[in-house]
């Protein structure tokens, strides 16, 4: 079986997610943030209206980390960002050259047994608290830094850019990153899944899937564009709602702090 999907962070900006499901894509995989605890900034948005249309999600969440203790609590930071939103598919942990870039500037050298180590650290504790667990990587990284037998472990979102590739030994093939789609201004990087992962992991009761779904945001709104000099309890006051109810609605963290020219969703009185 093969299901088509695409992976997003804040750099495809505000994305049409109706425009993406109406277009046939099958799941999404959207970052959640990186290191410890820094969220994505489209990611509340991203999630919120994914689980409202019904578009089926997984995340990830890209390696800062120098040990795997840090890793752990990545995976504790990944967890406390997306643990309202409804996910069918896993949470994975994203590590690559700049994982080790980073490392090196600050004097650590990640090593296959090092990099092997942080993984093992993420994925745990990621499974330990009733989430299905992955990891994402490319051919040259994976061939440089992993044991072969670790994607027997733990699942495989693998970047492979070849046409031919036949899914062997990974759960998802990203498969390019100029992916054109309807909703999403520019390039974005293009998936197929090659497990059921929504009915394998509601089977296992993992991703807290037997507990209910969070209640998706209203779905009724207007869109409103903020102007220079705009605050959100103003904005709030101007509509009939509250600072609360607009935070949640368009996943602001900070209630103090938007931007002009950004958008608003609004909920319809």
């Amino acid at each position: 079986m093969s299901l088509k999907g695409l992976d997003v962070s804040q750099f495809q900006g505000v994305i049409d997610w109706s425009q993406v499901k109406n277009a046939g894509y099958q799941f999404a995989m959207l970052r959640a943030g990186y290191g410890y605890g820094t969220v994505d900034e489209q990611f509340h948005r991203n999630a919120s209206e994914c689980n409202r249309l019904g578009i089926p999600i997984g995340v990830y969440w890209f390696c800062y980390a120098l040990n795997p203790e840090i890793a752990a609590q990545e995976a504790d930071g990944c967890l406390n960002t997306v643990s309202k939103y409804r996910l069918d598919y896993p949470v994975c942990y994203d590590i690559e050259q700049a994982t080790i870039n980073y490392a090196a500037e600050n004097g650590v050298t990640i090593t296959p047994a090092l990099a092997t180590n942080i993984v093992k650290s993420f994925c745990n504790r990621i499974e330990a608290r009733g989430y299905f667990a992955m990891y994402y990587s490319n051919r040259n990284f994976l061939n440089t830094y992993f044991p072969a037998d670790l994607s027997k472990r733990y699942a495989l979102w693998y970047a492979y850019y070849n046409n031919t590739f036949d899914g062997t030994d990974c759960g998802i093939w990203q498969s390019t990153s100029q992916g054109n789609v309807p909703g999403i201004a520019g390039n974005v990087d293009l998936d197929t899944s090659f497990v059921d992962y929504p009915s394998v992991i509601r089977g296992a009761g993992l991703n807290h899937l037997s507990g209910g779904t969070p209640t998706p945001p209203p779905v009724n709104y207007i869109t409103y564009v903020i102007q220079p000099g705009d605050t959100l309890s103003e904005i709030a006051q101007r509509y009939g709602t509250t600072t609360k109810i607009l935070a949640e609605l368009n996943g602001i963290s900070n209630p103090n702090l938007i931007y002009y020219g950004n958008t608003l969703r609004i909920p319809e009185n």
